[in-house]
């Protein structure tokens, strides 16, 4: 009997402890779930958050903080690099460890040399099943231990909605040293595209921007190389741009009141760009000197664009809203002539008179100007003899000083760089953009010409459907810039260098064709014309 009741008072003991924790349980799930029902509620503002330049903490938060799960968030990745090519060995070396080692390998080593060639290669780092096909950011850091080196920013195969664009415009701009965005078959929409246009020109250091293999139907690419554009270079190929967005690149370029002011290179490869497109372009070229490379390859540009392209860079008429501009911008400047060909009107009494005949009074009025306006011109003479006087003193002694302290440090010790003087023609030239408009103009039937676009120095214009007489347009274009470069040398203004024709509908023997492959290679900056050495040795070879 004792043992029964003993444990049936254990039991009643365990029921009583079983409901005391349920109780406790209970109440402390009652209260988390209080806290979490009051951090969860959607009235609560959220403490905002300060970024601290590190691209992938602040990137991660910002995703948390717009409901994204953390299987959602795409991860940050250091970009991965080709292995670095190794150095060939030195056959001496080995030579010398051959004759110094000629013994026979034992078997253990046989082993080891076995085991050492069938270690896996490092060109490629294995994943699980569906991690390859993850939305990642790859990252490139000037060192990888310090992570708010973030330089270049890479993205690839998924698409970038209005939400992600609104956390890459809260976390690029605090990056410091980015300054390369690359974007590959993204699937942008217009409103994307101009959200990117709008927070782009906040990023100080951001120079280069690719966004290839990117359809948008409606083709705002414009949008990035606005007047706040800071970019420098953009690439856009294989985005299937149509004229009509080639007419709004065009514009951006430059118009007869605005020019883009920073983009140096435009790639424009690729897409389906016809001569519209390519007329629109040169057209933006009218007024841009600062554009040095511009890619038109792979596209559907025929004569009509080709001559377009050759007639601004050779030379050019100007139009009705040019001149108009023109003469604004001569006016706003103020020509040396304008005062002379500017006179009073004359008044109502002089028009009655001849011009021969005055009043007495008027001739008495002007005759005691000139006596009092004479007197005060020869007291303002003397004042300046004077003050001449007393400055060339002060010069011929300042000048006899340096002379005497040249002759000095010559028979002595050597001048510092400080001490010597450059003169005029070696130091640098300071070069200004000048406005197009401003330059020298030739009238020619009724219409006011000027030079062309001189800048630019690399044209790309292969596997387009140029034919010889568009040949015949750019041969005439660079034949131009090459004689006003011989008559007046300019080192910003050095034509075109470099032009890729390959791949059009002529023929490599056409002589056009020929004739301007020889100009341009003889302006290849690139290209080592071969010495006359190793012509005859080749010769006497053959």
């Amino acid at each position: 009997m004792s043992s029964s009741t003993s444990s049936s008072g254990s039991v009643v003991k365990k029921v009583k402890m079983g409901k005391r924790v349920e109780k406790m349980l209970k109440d402390k799930g009652g209260s988390t779930s209080g806290q979490d029902n009051g951090d969860d509620d959607p009235n609560k503002t959220p403490e905002p958050y300060i970024c601290t330049g590190i691209f992938e903490a602040d990137f991660t938060e910002f995703c948390r903080r717009n409901l994204l799960k953390d299987n959602e968030i795409p991860a940050v990745v250091i970009r991965p690099k080709p292995p670095c090519a190794q150095a060939p060995p030195d056959n001496k070396s080995k030579d010398s460890k051959d004759s110094n080692t000629s013994k026979d390998p034992t078997p253990d080593e046989g082993v080891d040399a076995a085991n050492q060639e069938e270690a896996p290669p490092k060109t490629y780092v294995t994943k699980d099943k569906y991690a390859y096909f993850r939305p990642v950011v790859q990252v490139e850091m000037e060192n990888e231990d310090k992570p708010t080196t973030v330089t270049e920013i890479y993205i690839r195969g998924w698409k970038i909605d209005s939400l992600m664009v609104g956390i890459f415009k809260q976390c690029w701009p605090i990056i410091e040293k980015l300054s390369v965005v690359n974007l590959w078959n993204v699937n942008l929409s217009e409103d994307v595209v101009k959200e990117f246009a709008s927070f782009l020109p906040q990023c100080q250091n951001l120079k280069t921007l690719v966004i290839d293999g990117t359809w948008c139907p409606e083709e705002p690419w414009s949008l990035l190389i606005g007047e706040d554009s800071l970019l420098t270079s953009l690439s856009l190929r294989n985005n299937g741009i149509t004229d009509k967005g080639a007419v709004m690149i065009g514009k951006a370029l430059s118009t007869v009141k605005s020019s883009n002011k920073n983009l140096v290179s435009l790639n424009l490869s690729g897409n389906k760009i016809t001569d519209v497109g390519a007329v629109a372009i040169a057209n933006g070229l009218r007024m841009n000197r600062v554009l040095l490379s511009l890619s038109l390859a792979n596209n559907n540009v025929s004569d009509e664009g080709a001559k377009k392209l050759g007639e601004v860079l050779s030379r050019f008429p100007l139009t009705h809203e040019e001149v108009v501009e023109r003469r604004k911008l001569l006016s706003e400047k103020g020509s040396p002539d304008q005062g002379l060909l500017k006179s009073p009107p004359p008044s109502r009494r002089d028009r009655d008179r001849p011009g021969s005949v005055r009043s007495s009074s008027h001739m008495d009025k002007t005759d005691k100007k000139r006596d009092k306006s004479s007197k005060k011109k020869d007291a303002k003479k003397d004042k300046d003899d004077t003050t001449k006087g007393k400055k060339e003193d002060k010069w011929k002694k300042a000048s006899f000083v340096a002379d005497t302290m040249s002759t000095k440090t010559s028979k002595g010790k050597k001048t510092s760089s400080k001490d010597k003087r450059v003169p005029e023609s070696d130091s640098p030239e300071i070069l200004e953009a000048i406005n197009p408009l401003l330059e020298q103009v030739e009238s020619m039937d009724n219409q006011l010409w000027i030079p062309g676009n001189r800048c630019l120095i690399n044209l790309n214009l292969s596997r387009n459907k140029i034919t010889d007489t568009g040949m015949k347009g750019l041969l005439l274009a660079v034949q131009y810039q090459i004689t006003l470069l011989n008559l007046a040398p300019s080192p910003a203004m050095k034509g075109i260098l470099r032009m890729s024709l390959t791949g059009n509908d002529v023929k490599k023997t056409d002589e056009t064709y020929v004739k301007l492959q020889e100009v341009l290679l003889a302006r290849d900056p690139y290209y080592k014309p071969p010495e006359k050495g190793e012509g005859d040795n080749q010769s006497l070879a053959g």
